[in-house]
């Protein structure tokens, strides 16, 4: 997790929800996944695959290996952020069986269940504080939809999928999840 590595061109300025990476900054994975699972950083998906893998369509075959482990067989993936891709698709349920294997990771936990993290300045950017777009853990005065047993996971959006989120509680030493797909409004 403490790995740094400069942002490689191709994934500043990805579409979508962004970090705003610069070309060249240089992060830990852990401050991208950060990115990633708090402001669902599309820039900090495509970063973190093409350093894991070297190209998109690598990284997306390991995700397809991985999914499928975990019993996700209605999916496929072509892209690391879910961004809209003629034959990039996946189920409700394939999402319960891919989160239920990561909520076996401490640092999936961690990172998911933070509310704000502190991106580091770098060689290129000066420090940010990133909140998460998840509002059942996001607790402040004027927050009516905090819930402390919450644990996070993911929320995300795109045209053709609509708004979707995945939460978790944890409550008596058992998770909860709650995954909607393709909801047409906020609450």
């Amino acid at each position: 997790l403490e790995e740094e590595f400069p942002v490689p061109e191709q994934a500043a300025g990805v579409e979508g929800s962004s970090v705003y990476l610069e070309k060249g900054a240089v992060y830990s994975v852990k401050d991208l996944l950060y990115g990633l699972m708090l402001r669902s950083g599309n820039d900090c998906a495509e970063a973190l695959a093409l350093h894991v893998s070297g190209s998109i369509g690598e990284f997306a075959q390991k995700m397809n290996e991985t999914a499928e482990k975990a019993g996700a067989l209605h999916s496929f993936f072509k892209n690391p952020h879910g961004l809209p891709c003629e034959g990039h698709y996946t189920t409700a349920r394939d999402l319960s069986l891919i989160v239920q294997a990561a909520l076996k990771s401490e640092n999936f936990r961690t990172i998911t269940n933070t509310a704000e993290y502190t991106l580091p300045a770098t060689n290129l950017s000066d420090e940010r504080v990133l909140k998460t777009t998840n509002m059942l853990i996001f607790q402040n005065s004027g927050n009516r939809y905090y819930y402390p047993k919450a644990i996070g996971i993911k929320t995300g959006y795109t045209t053709p999928a609509g708004r979707c989120v995945i939460s978790a509680a944890k409550s008596s030493g058992m998770y909860l999840l709650g995954i909607i797909c393709g909801a047409e409004t906020t609450v």
